[in-house]
């Protein structure tokens, strides 16, 4: 069957291809893991539309979601792996495969993989599918070799995954910390001085908007912007309007320039300033089809806040399923968001304001 990841496309034929190609699918070798691929089209030339992955074991009705999905992404066709011994794969695979057979999916193949062999639940010919289970190596598959050429990428593990966009240290680290302290010292002395507060937040949105889409605009071209900047970003982004302002300018073409854009910012702002730029990089990942880094971005902004409205409902929609879609049609332009949200005023500042004493961990 062909799987169609955007552009790159890999052709698999056997249970050893499809073990090969997922690491690069969802990113990274998964352990304990199940990944359900949804393919559209005909059996061997399906386009990929569905790629999800859970951590094992599941809780039982984990998976009904996928009934919907199955629908709605039109899904004729649907391969499973399940990584991990049988007590928590076996239950799971149950699971994925009523659901197919509920919804008229055809199991191509589902199989688990543990330890360098892979069983398979659709096919019970001890010829080609023993008990003791059929020994495979990813690293000596032309799939890995194919997927390299075409740009894909497999990380050892999620926690490699994890570190990508992980906090910078060292040198970064520090530079950014005496950044953030200036454009807080700013921050403060401006509102101190402003003889009203609510010229002063309607002058702070104004400017915050206007380096939003300078920010953007420098990632387009490739570039970076500088750690005075990129403090001032992590105080501008804390205010909601701004940071919708950068949600709503996302699109499909700027997407690859979001992206890095959110990722190196989630990476360099001190930590209570993390939220909104990491909850911009999940949005990003999921519009570009990478739930695993959408997933990862968001746990990294509710550790910081719990209560993160935008990063909440992100996770509500990638748990439940649900496509980038149904939202990217639902955002308003930023007209919209000024004539629904009014003129800025000194309530805006609240959140930022709420934030600025907080004590980040020191640099390492």
């Amino acid at each position: 069957m062909s799987t169609d990841l955007t552009e790159p496309a890999l052709t698999l034929s056997t249970p050893a291809d499809i073990l090969a190609a997922v690491p690069y699918i969802v990113g990274f070798h998964p352990t304990d893991s199940l990944v359900v691929i949804g393919l559209a089209g005909r059996v061997g030339q399906g386009e990929m539309r569905v790629c999800a992955r859970w951590n094992l074991p599941l809780q039982p009705g984990t998976l009904r979601p996928l009934a919907a999905l199955f629908a709605r992404e039109s899904i004729t066709h649907l391969v499973a792996v399940g990584y991990g011994p049988g007590a928590s794969v076996t239950p799971a695979v149950d699971e994925v495969m009523s659901v197919a057979r509920w919804c008229g999916v055809t199991l191509c193949e589902v199989l688990r993989a543990h330890q360098g062999r892979y069983w398979s639940y659709v096919c019970d010919l001890a010829d080609c599918c023993p008990p003791d289970g059929t020994p495979y190596d990813t690293s000596v598959s032309q799939i890995a070799a194919e997927a390299t050429v075409q740009g894909l990428v497999a990380l050892p593990d999620r926690s490699t995954l994890e570190a990508t966009i992980a906090p910078l240290p060292g040198p970064v680290r520090l530079s950014m910390r005496r950044a953030t302290a200036d454009a807080v010292t700013a921050f403060r002395a401006g509102l101190a001085a402003a003889p009203d507060a609510g010229h002063f937040a309607q002058r702070f949105v104004a400017d915050g908007l206007a380096r939003v889409r300078t920010a953007i605009a420098t990632s387009v071209s490739g570039g970076r912007v500088d750690d005075r900047e990129a403090a001032r970003l992590g105080l501008d982004l804390s205010v909601i309007r701004v940071r919708d302002e950068a949600w709503t300018l996302l699109d499909d073409a700027g997407q690859p320039a979001h992206l890095a854009l959110w990722k190196d910012l989630t990476r360099r702002l001190e930590p209570r300033f993390v939220p909104p730029a990491a909850s911009l990089l999940a949005m990003s990942a999921w519009r570009g089809g990478d739930c695993v880094l959408a997933t990862i971005a968001l746990e990294r902004a509710l550790a910081v806040n719990p209560d993160y409205s935008m990063a909440n409902l992100l996770m509500h929609a990638l748990q439940h399923l649900l496509s980038p879609k149904l939202l990217r049609d639902r955002m308003p332009s930023p007209a919209e968001l000024d004539s629904a949200m009014g003129a800025p005023h000194a309530g805006w500042l609240l959140p930022l304001i709420g934030i600025l004493d907080e004590k980040d961990e020191p640099a390492p």
